[in-house]
């Protein structure tokens, strides 16, 4: 048996974090196992899907490289199947046309809970033959009304539910649409789904679409419930915990590695190992392995994990995902220095790729303001003289290699019998506009000569121009 897992998000807001993790541990199961990992749209209720959503979904799918063999399918495309469906149910006996209005079931349930009972649809209609003049009917599933129904949970083990204690669920509206037990059914059936990995929050769902598959005479898939993912308080996930758009994470600086490193790791684990490549993930995966219980965000983790990835994926490649953020910072990044360059000097000091391309504005923008507090301790009357200095021997420089211009900056340090510091620091913020940059000569080169001297000479103005306006 060849197996087949599939993602099928509902397109009524964007992919979050809860249902990247089902998409990941989907995909993860399927390439373990040799298998196909299909991609479904659940777009049926109209009035809350919407095309924005849809391409939210896909362009997270694809920023985590969550690949698809298949899709995406959207069921709005497939409304005469499901009528197929509801019909065959309906001649074989399987289903019936309920009658009852919004305020018959609404007054039938506040009566049972009255009575302290569990408030569901008592099948009134299942014996009726007349149609009522003037009501247009759902379609509900006769489900039994005896035994049990057991899920065979690859996550939570045997899951017993009593058939007695599931009502008669819609499968049809009165206006002819489906509803979601019904369509998800028919789309495990007819894409041949072996395995249905997703959150516990549908557990309640599968002995009913359970009992719909033996109606119909097929075979169930395997199911797998996911424990929820929760707040670093405990509490349930909001978007104050982070429950956003994935692609906020993008956003935010985040390497999509980390992202999905850091999923993975939220209900499954390998032993102590916290880090792994995709194709350790592929090899070592398994459903089997997925914690019962919640699990709780770190955000620091993430944080760390995204540090990792900066400091060991290939120059290159952080430069190719650094650029989109560089972008956003109206900076062309094609232009001098090299991004991979900019990489090279800055990725031991960012836990995010916003961080770096923050700290990097300087490397491709000219400024007219310094940091206050760096500018107030290094750019002092004293500073001038030692900045002309350094134009000097710089602009003399036969060589612009870092290690000629960390010499001459010595010498002239050596020169005017001062500490490094006090001819580094100044430097700094000369070229850079704060006081924190990488190693002096690897700005200095990176920045180029003609750009460093210029910021150098605006320095001096500066400085003397506030000598000016203190007098």
């Amino acid at each position: 048996m060849k197996v087949r897992t599939r993602f099928a998000p509902s397109p009524t807001g964007y992919l979050h974090i809860g249902g990247a993790r089902t998409a990941l541990f989907s995909w993860l199961y399927a390439r373990k196992h040799g298998g196909e990992f299909v991609l479904r749209v659940e777009d049926t209720d109209l009035a809350r899907s919407n095309a924005e959503s849809v391409n939210a979904i896909l362009e997270g799918m694809s920023w985590l490289g969550l690949e698809y063999d298949e899709g995406p399918f959207y069921q709005t495309e497939r409304f005469d199947r499901y009528k197929e469906v509801v019909e065959r149910l309906l001649d074989e006996g399987h289903a019936y046309r309920c009658y009852c209005t919004r305020e018959e079931v609404d007054a039938m349930r506040e009566e049972q809970m009255a009575r302290k009972q569990k408030p569901r649809y008592d099948g009134r209609c299942r014996i009726r033959k007349e149609p009522r003049e003037g009501v247009e009917p759902v379609i509900r599933f006769k489900n039994p009304v005896e035994g049990v129904t057991t899920v065979d949970d690859m996550v939570r083990g045997r899951v017993t539910f009593q058939n007695s204690e599931l009502d008669d669920l819609i499968i049809a509206r009165s206006d002819g649409t489906p509803t979601y037990n019904l369509t998800v059914v028919v789309d495990d059936w007819d894409m041949q789904i072996t395995h249905v990995i997703r959150g516990d929050d549908h557990l309640n769902n599968t002995p009913r679409q359970i009992n719909i598959l033996k109606a119909l005479g097929v075979e169930p898939p395997r199911y797998a419930h996911l424990p929820m993912i929760l707040g670093p308080d405990g509490a349930k996930l909001s978007k104050r915990h982070g429950a956003v758009s994935v692609m906020q994470y993008r956003d935010d600086g985040f390497l999509p590695e980390a992202l999905i490193n850091y999923l993975v790791r939220l209900g499954w684990s390998h032993g102590d190992q916290e880090i792994f490549t995709l194709d350790e993930l592929i090899e070592l995966f398994d459903i089997d392995d997925v914690n019962h219980s919640a699990s709780a965000i770190n955000p620091e983790k993430l944080l760390w994990l995204n540090q990792h990835y900066i400091k060991t994926l290939s120059h290159d490649y952080i430069a190719r995902q650094l650029s989109w953020h560089m972008g956003q910072r109206n900076v062309d990044p094609s232009g001098h220095p090299p991004l991979r360059d900019v990489v090279d000097v800055q990725r031991d000091r960012a836990k995010t790729l916003v961080e770096m391309a923050d700290a990097s504005l300087y490397f491709y923008q000219d400024f007219d303001e310094y940091d206050d507090k760096a500018a107030r301790k290094n750019l002092k009357p004293e500073a001038a003289p030692v900045l002309q200095a350094l134009h000097g021997a710089l602009e003399a420089l036969a060589e612009w290699e870092p290690e000629p211009i960390h010499l001459t900056v010595g010498g002239v340090a050596e020169r005017l019998e001062l500490k490094l510091g006090k001819v580094a620091q100044p430097l700094r913020v000369a070229a850079t506009g704060g006081s924190v940059s990488p190693s002096i000569d690897q700005t200095l080169y990176l920045l180029g000569r003609e750009r460093t001297l210029k910021r150098i000479k605006q320095a001096v103005e500066w400085i003397e121009s506030q000598t000016v306006d203190n007098t």
